[in-house]
């Protein structure tokens, strides 16, 4: 028993060396299938591909198309007949000024025109607020003609500040197509004090006189059923009369405001139109009728007024 025991451990000894032997010789161990005792090799790092960076679309195509509607709106100008056609014009310039600011506000560009591009965002929302207010004053009456609502248009701010701006982009290569809109120029036209803007037949002896106090030049009418008969052009802080008004009972009206068109017989700016609630009898007898009036709220003062709509004031 004893030496079945040696001779086992012998064999075993020769295996186990010959098991050593194998993990260290050149390639009989793994020939002959002896247990590997080197760690299990690492399995291969993923491949990662990096993201490309997106290239920015050419920024000349995009300068184009946020201006081009602003251009054609622009271009409109020219051809408003109405003060309503105007009026849509003007809605059409603050909405597409509006949005190429704002699309380009958000848009990149290349570096050299950033101080251009940041100056166009501003002067975009500059014009857009500047077409806004003319609308205004249309609606208010701050402009009562298509050629100075046009005039306002040209002089405003944003829109000059547009074209420079742009003209800084057209100086590093990145020009439009952007034109100013040619518009006539703001007038402050008027009349010789007491001149007959109509002049009907003055064979009576009434006399009317007017003392305009107000803050404008006015137009003052003497009309028969809602047609101007006389009509004299007053200067602010002056007086003037029309003298050999006939017999009749009249209504007064009176047009005020900043530069008379002779043409149209009507103010272009700051135009308001008001009516006397009390008709002027004259009437022609032992004596002649003389009336008086005052263009400026008076203390004590017995006439009232009315203000009228321009498409019902009767033409002077």
């Amino acid at each position: 028993m004893k030496s079945i025991t040696k001779a086992g451990l012998a064999v075993g000894t020769v295996l186990l060396l010959a098991a050593c032997s194998s993990g260290t010789g050149g390639g009989g161990g793994s020939a002959a299938g002896g247990p590997s005792t080197g760690a299990a090799p690492a399995p291969p790092a993923p491949t990662r591909t990096p993201t490309p960076t997106p290239t920015p679309p050419p920024y000349g195509p995009v300068l184009g198309t946020n201006i081009d509607p602003v251009n054609a709106a622009l271009g409109q100008v020219a051809g408003a007949k109405t003060l309503g056609d105007l009026d849509g014009v003007l809605g059409g310039i603050a909405t597409s000024a509006r949005t190429a600011g704002r699309s380009l506000g958000l848009a990149d560009e290349p570096a050299a025109v950033t101080t251009a591009r940041t100056e166009l965002v501003a002067a975009l929302t500059s014009l857009a607020a500047d077409a806004t207010k003319v609308r205004g004053d249309i609606k208010s009456r701050g402009v009562c003609a298509v050629g100075s609502a046009q005039a306002e248009l040209g002089a405003s701010e944003g829109l000059a500040a547009v074209s420079a701006a742009l003209a800084k982009m057209a100086a590093a290569g990145y020009p439009t197509t952007f034109a100013v809109p040619q518009t006539p120029k703001q007038q402050s036209r008027s009349l010789d004090n007491g001149t007959l803007v109509r002049e009907g037949r003055l064979r009576g002896q009434g006399v009317f006189k007017v003392d305009n106090g107000g803050r404008g030049d006015a137009v003052v009418s003497l009309a028969l059923n809602g047609k101007s008969v006389h009509s004299v052009y007053v200067a602010k802080g002056q007086k003037a009369s029309i003298e050999g008004v006939e017999d009749g009972t009249y209504e007064v009206y009176f047009a005020g405001g900043v530069d008379w068109d002779s043409d149209a017989k009507a103010f272009t700016q700051s135009c308001r139109f008001t009516k006397f609630q009390d008709t002027l009898a004259f009437e022609t007898g032992r004596t002649a009728t003389s009336w008086s009036i005052t263009l400026q709220p008076t203390v004590g003062g017995n006439a009232k007024t009315d203000e009228v709509e321009a498409d019902s004031f009767p033409q002077p």
